[in-house]
């Protein structure tokens, strides 16, 4: 039995984005104070967890029951499942004008700063734009690794890689696509939060058509290179070369 108090602190902080016959559980916004250059910013903070619909979850009149989900989450090894977030920043419910990037998780790049990829400087960046422009939201995927082929299939990538095979190559030549992300969750997180137009932050076209395929209120997108090296080089080259990559950027060689 939940502690009924434990069960109305929560029931203001978690709502349920149905899915078909699965539940998106939303839980925040938490405050967040986040070390970006030295300076403190204070972000919103947002977990979400999809589920399948179990029998309890809804009451009669429609709303959703708080201390089943609890429960049912207590008994259930979320340690070993993958769960996404959102970093909201400012009003970004009502302001006329926010940005957002879909930023897919990079174990190496961002926890490791690996140069390898553009991936951490891609986050951090990000982050700076989204709190420098006075609104937005960072949603960060946890289950894109590796463009959607998970940690362990992007270590074997890596060994190809540095036989001579390109990111594409090496994801194929695996038995994986090119690129085998999915972003319907991300996109109900979304339009949960905000209806008004965003201005995506991506160089990658297959994102931006995506969220505008969806349906989601997308007007725009502006870009976000930097930190080539000469360890990244090639995969920098790669993105535009062989995914379509929109072209641009800078040298942080």
């Amino acid at each position: 039995m939940i502690n009924e108090k434990v069960v109305s602190l929560l029931k203001e902080k978690i709502n349920v984005i149905k899915n078909n016959d699965k539940s998106i559980y939303l839980v925040g916004p938490i405050k967040l104070p986040v070390n970006l250059d030295g300076e403190t910013t204070i972000f919103q903070w947002y977990c979400w967890l999809r589920c399948e619909d179990i029998e309890g979850d809804f009451c009669n009149d429609g709303s959703y029951n708080t201390e089943k989900i609890i429960s049912k989450l207590a008994s259930s090894n979320l340690a070993e499942m993958q769960q996404s977030s959102v970093l909201v920043y400012g009003d970004f419910e009502n302001s006329e004008d926010a940005l957002i990037r879909m930023h897919s998780i990079c174990h190496t790049g961002d926890i490791f700063g690996s140069k390898r990829c553009d991936c951490g400087f891609q986050l951090k960046e990000a982050m700076k734009m989204i709190s420098s422009h006075g609104t937005g939201a960072l949603f960060y995927l946890a289950n894109h690794e590796g463009r959607g082929i998970g940690l362990f299939s992007k270590a074997m990538a890596y060994v190809l890689q540095e036989q001579g095979y390109d990111t594409v190559e090496a994801n194929e030549e695996l038995g994986f696509v090119d690129d085998a992300r999915n972003y319907e969750d991300a996109i109900r997180v979304l339009k949960t939060l905000r209806a008004k137009p965003v201005t995506l932050i991506t160089n990658n076209p297959r994102k931006l058509d995506a969220l505008q395929s969806s349906g989601a209120n997308v007007s725009g997108r502006i870009q976000l290179w930097g930190d080539k090296s000469k360890y990244n080089e090639k995969y920098l080259e790669t993105k535009i070369i062989r995914s379509g990559h929109f072209k641009g950027g800078r040298s942080n060689e």
